[in-house]
């Protein structure tokens, strides 16, 4: 299935080299594109983004361009000492006001190294997303033991962790065409209409 005029944005919230926040993003992405998705994933590991009160930089200006042009987006975020990274938090923080966030349908992925997984952090920025207007998504996922799922170069192991990871795509796909592709359809026919 090729999917027309869907964009999603990926945001990755971790610049440690060989990260496994990218591994797990990695697949969403692979899942995204195989049915035809325009993706564009954010690095911040290749940006400057600014501490609030700092003024703006092109990297976050072009950042902020491809969120509001994105249809949906995903948040990915390692969980550190018992929360989001300050990486995704500094993304959304160069994210302008109003945030070119708002109005976004947002689906959460988190990846910890403990067994309970990544909880406490993606409560964090359900939170916070909601709050820059977002409509977070109810399924969120969360990858326990992440050195037991990817091995050292990023490849998942682990089937379980594979099948709920490339889940999140297609659930965020499945409330694009239930939720956000009528209503654009609906607009443009009363646009044409009026044209008429």
């Amino acid at each position: 299935m090729i999917e027309d005029g869907i964009r999603v944005a990926v945001l990755l919230g971790s610049v440690r080299p060989g990260n496994y926040t990218r591994a797990a993003a990695a697949l969403v992405v692979d899942e995204l594109r195989g049915k035809g998705v325009h993706v564009d994933v954010i690095d911040p590991a290749e940006m400057e983004l600014n501490l609030p009160g700092r003024g703006t930089t092109p990297d976050a200006e072009r950042m902020q361009e491809i969120v509001r042009d994105a249809s949906a987006l995903v948040l990915c975020t390692p969980e550190y000492h018992g929360g989001l990274s300050s990486v995704i938090k500094l993304m959304i923080e160069n994210m302008g006001f109003p945030s070119a966030m708002s109005g976004k349908p947002a689906a959460l992925l988190g990846v910890a190294q403990g067994r309970i997984g990544a909880i406490k952090s993606l409560e964090m920025l359900r939170s916070i997303c909601s709050h820059v207007g977002c409509h977070v998504m109810p399924a969120t996922i969360s990858v326990a033991n992440v050195r037991k799922a990817f091995d050292e170069e990023g490849r998942v192991v682990d089937p379980a962790v594979e099948k709920s990871v490339r889940g999140l795509a297609t659930s965020l796909l499945d409330y694009l065409h239930r939720h956000v592709c009528p209503l654009i359809t609906i607009e443009a026919m009363a646009r044409e209409l009026e044209t008429v």
